[in-house]
């Protein structure tokens, strides 16, 4: 079937980006329409199973490059509905950071300052909330007492949680059935649908070109079985296009409109971020961690809770210290890491024999229940670099769902390397003190680096020859396209980024209702919160005219 269509606002992707800027168009009287290459999971639907065909294999999208592999959603609401709902702010020195290019990466019209009423609305609207030590997890305990006897600070981290609807089942990053993560399904999502837009599930965007008016975007129907298989064509014209696939596929999509688009900005695809991110688990000894800090579960056990709990909801920021530098700053995270992808590729401590097969593998997974796997977010020299793009999709389609292989190439520098090797070398300071736990090595030998938090593809700034976007988020060259997702953050943020990606796209706002002004849209800027809050509204508001000037 080929068909033309027209909207206003044409946005691609539902995660932070894409809903965020569907709400606030359509609650402004635009027409929005949402295409969204994964399916729409309703919360009900999520599945506590890791089976083919499951929920979980079907919201996910995992693509594996060279030195790379990136993981993120692939569903309506993207990120937030396989996040942990960790929602940190960036540290200010973030801002100030000048990687790879040896000067400020950040617009100079941007700042933890100038930031903070855009992260005060989205807090607001979720909302975001901060635990205390009694709703901490027995991980969480855990990991705070170790922390301690090491000489390291512990807190509980910001979350997107409904702490009274939480059952501790921990399958929140398979997409949460009880309603207690604030996903965006909660919130943004079906506040843009109650204003009129409109949410089309399994549509992948393949390519851009021109219009007389604006922009046609391309697209293909996904088979909701088996994502390597597509129906339908079509095409949907529209004034403004809000790219928001998120950081391992906007970069794509714009790379395969090249042709018909004309030049893109020499940054889109290159400058790529995995947060410098690292896993380290360790395997506890229960008799050690009754020892030094008097854990007793009740029932003779004193911690085998691995399973038990709602993801990181402990952080030990101490290396968060502006007056360190670049690359020696990072965050440590507890993390709950499911059974599969981490347990395969862990390494046995000190192996006789083998460490990643054999009898004192099969010892380790043995004691599963009694593993404690710590995050850590630091800052990489944004080495990542996406080759020619495949013929459709972000990636050449592996399996049925799920996986696939990319083009991105990853080289970690000798900065990054820096910054996972003083992180390691705190994990083991914190866990093996006092013989509490065994941590099992990770190497990038195997399956190269990864990523859940994937950032600056196509990223903001001041300088074109090293930012795709202008500090409105507006693509360079290339008027009425913009990009609100992870991509378009500069770098590495040393913490979770989805706070911060929500705030840069709450703050581009005003901007495209203005372009879209421009280009002959009835629309205004000034909607409430999706939950009909006007706190965050009203602190915005005196930055709105700036923003919206062209």
């Amino acid at each position: 079937m080929n068909s033309t269509e027209s909207t206003d606002v044409l946005v691609i992707g539902t995660g932070f980006g894409g809903a965020i800027a569907a709400y606030h168009l359509a609650a402004g009287g635009a027409k929005v329409v949402m295409l969204e290459r994964g399916p729409w999971v309703r919360s009900e639907e999520f599945e506590h199973d890791f089976l083919l065909g499951s929920s979980y294999t079907r919201i996910f999208d995992f693509v594996v490059g060279d030195g790379m592999s990136l993981l993120g959603g692939n569903c309506v609401g993207g990120g937030s509905v396989v996040y942990f709902a960790a929602m940190p702010r960036a540290p200010k020195f973030v801002f100030d950071r000048h990687g790879s290019i040896g000067r400020r990466m950040w617009p100079s019209s941007i700042s933890r300052d100038t930031l903070e009423p855009w992260y005060d609305r989205v807090s607001e609207a979720l909302p975001v909330s901060m635990s205390d030590w009694n709703q901490v997890t027995y991980a969480g305990g855990l990991f705070a007492a170790a922390c301690n006897h090491s000489g390291r600070t512990a807190n509980p981290v910001p979350v997107a949680i409904d702490v009274d609807r939480c059952t501790n089942c921990n399958w929140m990053m398979s997409g949460c059935r009880f309603d207690a993560k604030r996903s965006l399904l909660l919130n943004y999502l079906p506040a843009a649908v109650a204003h009129g837009a409109e949410i089309r599930p399994l549509h992948e965007v393949q390519r851009l070109s021109h219009t007389d008016h604006g922009y046609r975007v391309h697209y293909s129907t996904v088979d909701a079985e088996d994502y390597r298989i597509l129906h339908d064509e079509g095409v949907i014209d529209a004034k403004i296009v809000i790219m928001a696939a998120g950081a391992g596929a906007t970069p794509v999509i714009l790379q395969r409109s090249e042709a018909a688009l004309g030049g893109m900005p020499d940054a889109v695809g290159r400058y790529f971020s995995g947060n410098g991110e690292r896993l380290n688990t360790a395997i506890v000894d229960e008799d050690k961690a009754r020892e030094l800090f008097g854990l007793d579960r009740g029932d003779g056990r004193a911690y085998e809770a691995n399973q038990i709990g709602k993801g990181p909801c402990v952080a030990s920021w101490d290396n968060l210290d502006a007056s360190l530098p670049e690359y020696s700053r990072f965050s440590l995270e507890q993390l709950y890491f499911p059974p599969g992808f981490g347990t395969i590729l862990a390494q046995v401590p000190g192996a006789a024999g083998p460490s990643w097969f054999g009898r004192e593998k099969k010892e380790i997974v043995r004691k599963w229940q009694s593993w404690l796997t710590t995050f850590t977010m630091s800052e990489d020299d944004n080495e990542g670099v996406f080759g020619p793009p495949p013929p459709t999709g972000n990636a050449h389609r592996i399996s049925q769902q799920m996986l696939g292989r990319g083009t991105i190439s990853y080289e970690p520098t000798a900065n990054t390397r820096h910054g996972w090797e003083i992180s390691d070398a705190a994990v083991k300071a914190v866990m093996e003190r006092d013989g509490l736990a065994r941590i099992m090595p990770w190497t990038n030998d195997v399956v190269g680096a990864y990523t859940v938090h994937p950032l600056a593809s196509c990223r903001i700034g001041d300088d074109p020859a090293t930012s795709a976007l202008d500090d409105r988020h507006e693509l360079r060259g290339h008027p009425g396209i913009f990009v609100t997702d992870g991509s378009a953050v500069p770098g590495a943020l040393t913490v979770n980024p989805a706070l911060t990606i929500a705030a840069l796209a709450e703050r581009a706002i005003p901007g495209i209702v203005q372009a879209a002004k421009d280009r002959g849209v009835s629309v205004k800027y000034g909607a409430p919160s999706p939950l009909g809050e006007t706190g965050g509204r009203r602190g915005t508001l005196p930055l709105v005219s700036d923003l919206a000037v062209r």
